[in-house]
């Protein structure tokens, strides 16, 4: 193909010549230092930014509240790598470290949300913004961090509670039974890498529950199926849940004996290693005779149990109790879920299971109430323990519950949880209880590093407050 330019005929592909040098020449030439100078400003901030990460962290002069059993103290929290280095009155300050004076403020332990959609669930109304549920009733291979959303705007607003990391776990369709794993995730990241504190936790596990009522949707209407049919219906269900469970252990037996002629299976990987004891399961279910059908198939299986939801819970407490089953609850700002349950059914229960001995955690999307939950509702989690307190929890358990005994359950006490030397530092920097609807968290540190609690709601606030005429 050929152009006509300056009166010749010159092929498109041609460069055109001015002064002895082409423009294409100019052009590459032109880019090339502007590629050199971008590469070297980026270098420079790279290693600033490093810079700023590899110094020391120390919170001076705060109330600490380490949650290990210990009375809260004044004194110095010493961060470095990520990490708690030292806590107490005379810790050390390293050298060219960034210090923080937090006098007259109180440092807590982050708060964590035992079993959340964070990251999974934009806006519920937009099908495109929803991840939580994969097609299909088992889909045991299938890890929660590969759908979460770091960028999501919920993230920044559960953060300004005071909430540091999180139980993110995947959800089920409608006739869905085992969800998939359960990912244990800082609330601040670039990238999903950047959020994992561990990819996988627990299996999840939505226990085929007896339904006498449903909802149609093909009619738009609730639908009320007789007690013996729905029965017929759950156990057939929870007796599919043992054949999977029987085939997993039949795959991992033929595959430690090194057969050739069985392919890899990565569903059938996944529930064996629950049967190795290398994850435990949560099942989530409310009413009483679910939660023991659910108890009886954990030590059928020799799976370790966590029990998510718990509606009924306080109905068998001792037996909790004493085979050492924890419990993750939902919501207590509920209504109660039987007609002759009293007004106070759901804000007792958490006290309740305390008292008997019971290892307890609240989890946004643990179930088990009525209202509006999930992970919009994760900024109300310290509200939702705070409510139990009011009706018998006491305040340092409920305080446990929200860090402490989630990083137990999950096996990660050892790295969260408390204030202590080695542990990540996930630490939250408050004006007063953090059970408290009028505390303010001040600093919020997460993986060793100081991070903003500007979110949406703050932004909208203050966009409203300052419209012309609003009161000041």
């Amino acid at each position: 193909m050929q152009a006509t330019i300056r009166g010749k005929n010159t092929p498109l592909s041609s460069p055109v010549s001015y002064g002895g040098e082409d423009r294409r020449s100019r052009t590459r030439r032109a880019g090339r230092r502007w590629l050199r100078i971008l590469s070297r400003t980026v270098a420079v901030l790279l290693a600033t930014a490093a810079t700023a990460a590899a110094q020391p962290l120390v919170l001076d002069g705060g109330t600490i509240h380490a949650a290990a059993g210990e009375e809260p103290f004044a004194g110095r929290v010493v961060i470095d790598g990520g990490r708690i280095v030292a806590v107490g009155e005379a810790a050390e300050v390293p050298e060219g470290a960034v210090r923080l004076d937090v006098a007259g403020l109180h440092v807590y332990p982050g708060l964590c949300d035992a079993l959340s959609r964070i990251g999974l669930v934009e806006i519920g109304a937009v099908a495109a913004t929803v991840d939580t549920a994969e097609i299909g009733a088992y889909n045991p291979h299938l890890k929660a961090i590969t759908a979460v959303h770091p960028a999501s705007e919920v993230i920044p607003v559960t953060r300004e509670t005071g909430i540091t990391h999180a139980v993110v776990a995947p959800g089920t369709d409608r006739d869905g039974v085992v969800a998939g794993q359960a990912s244990l995730l800082h609330l601040a990241g670039w990238t999903v890498e950047e959020m994992a504190i561990e990819t996988s936790v627990a299996m999840v596990i939505a226990w085929p529950e007896i339904q006498t009522r449903s909802f149609d949707f093909a009619t738009f209407s609730v639908r009320e199926s007789p007690f013996s049919e729905a029965k017929e219906q759950a156990e057939e269900a929870q007796n599919e849940l043992r054949d999977w469970f029987d085939a997993a252990r039949q795959y991992q037996r033929a595959m430690a004996a090194g057969s050739d002629r069985v392919e890899r299976d990565l569903k059938l990987e996944a529930l064996a290693r629950v049967l190795d004891g290398q994850l435990p399961v949560v099942i989530q279910a409310n009413a009483k005779r679910d939660l023991e059908a659910a108890i009886a198939f954990a030590e059928e299986q020799d799976v370790r149990l966590i029990l998510a939801g718990g509606r009924d819970a306080w109905k068998i407490k001792d037996q909790l109790a004493e085979k050492k089953i924890p419990v993750i609850l939902g919501r207590t700002q509920s209504l109660p879920a039987e007609e002759d349950d009293p007004y106070d059914r759901p804000y007792r229960t958490a006290g309740e299971l305390a008292a008997a001995g019971v290892t307890i955690a609240f989890g946004s999307s643990a179930g088990g109430g009525f209202g509006p939950g999930g992970p919009h509702s994760a900024r109300t989690l310290p509200y939702e323990a705070a409510m139990a307190v009011a009706f018998g929890l006491p305040r340092d358990v409920a305080l446990a519950a929200l860090t402490r005994n989630p990083a137990e359950i999950f096996g990660r006490g050892d790295e969260l949880g408390t204030i202590e030397a080695g542990k990540i530092a996930n630490l939250i920097v408050t004006d007063g209880d953090p059970l408290e609807l009028t505390t303010e968290v001040r600093h919020l540190i997460i993986d060793g590093k100081e991070v903003t609690t500007d979110n949406r709601h703050r932004a909208l606030y203050e966009k409203y407050r300052a419209r012309p005429g609003a009161e000041r």
